[in-house]
C-alpha cells in the first residue's frame, strides 16, 4: 500500500493528512502545540488515536518514543556510528529491532527487519519538496507503526538538520 504525505510547511501544532493511493485519508498527524517535548498523535480517518508518539525528555540522544494504548511500542534513535548515511535504531518492546536508513534528509530510505524490506519512504515519485511517500511493501505489517516510525525519523533528522 502506498501513502502519500504532505506536511505543512506554516502551521499551528504541525498537523498534516497522510493520504492512501487512492486519495483517500488514511492517517492523520496530530502535531501538539505548547508542549515542552515534541508530540505527536497519529490518528486514523474517523480521528480515533492508533499511537502516540514523544520526544524522550532524558537521553542523551534525542529519542522518539511511539505508544499505543498508553503502552510503550518501540524506542526510534540514531545508531551512533554512521558515516556514509544515516542510520536509526527502533527498538520494539518485544525486542525486535527495525532498522532504517538512507538518506533521511531528502525523505529517501527504507525500514528493513532483519534484512526484509518493510517500507520504503521516498520522495522520487514526487515533485512537492515537502511531499513524500511511504511504501508499506508487505501486507502483514503494522502500517501504523511504520507510518509512525517515518514521521519519528524525519522528525529527528530535521532537528539534527537545525542543530548543524
Amino acid at each position: 500500500m502506498r501513502y502519500l504525505v504532505r506536511e505543512r510547511l506554516l502551521g499551528f501544532g504541525d498537523d498534516y493528512w497522510i493520504e492512501d493511493q487512492h486519495g483517500n485519508k488514511a492517517f492523520l498527524v496530530d502535531g501538539k502545540a505548547m508542549r515542552v517535548r515534541d508530540t505527536f498523535e497519529l490518528k486514523d480517518g474517523q480521528g480515533r488515536v492508533l499511537v502516540d508518539i514523544h520526544q524522550k525528555m532524558f537521553a542523551l540522544r534525542d529519542t522518539m518514543v511511539i505508544e499505543r494504548d498508553g503502552d510503550p511500542l518501540a524506542t526510534i534513535k540514531r545508531k551512533r556510528l554512521s558515516l556514509l548515511r544515516n542510520h536509526y535504531r527502533v527498538s520494539l518492546v518485544d525486542g525486535t529491532e527495525l532498522d532504517v536508513s538512507g538518506k533521511i534528509l531528502d525523505r529517501e530510505f527504507a525500514i528493513d527487519y532483519d534484512n526484509e524490506l518493510l517500507a520504503q519512504i521516498s520522495r522520487r515519485w514526487l515533485h512537492v519538496r515537502e511531499t513524500y511517500g511511504v511504501d508499506v511493501v508487505r501486507d502483514d505489517a503494522d502500517a501504523a507503526l511504520l507510518i509512525a516510525v517515518a514521521v519519528c525519523v524525519i522528525h529527528l533528522a530535521d532537528k539534527e538538520g537545525e542543530d548543524d
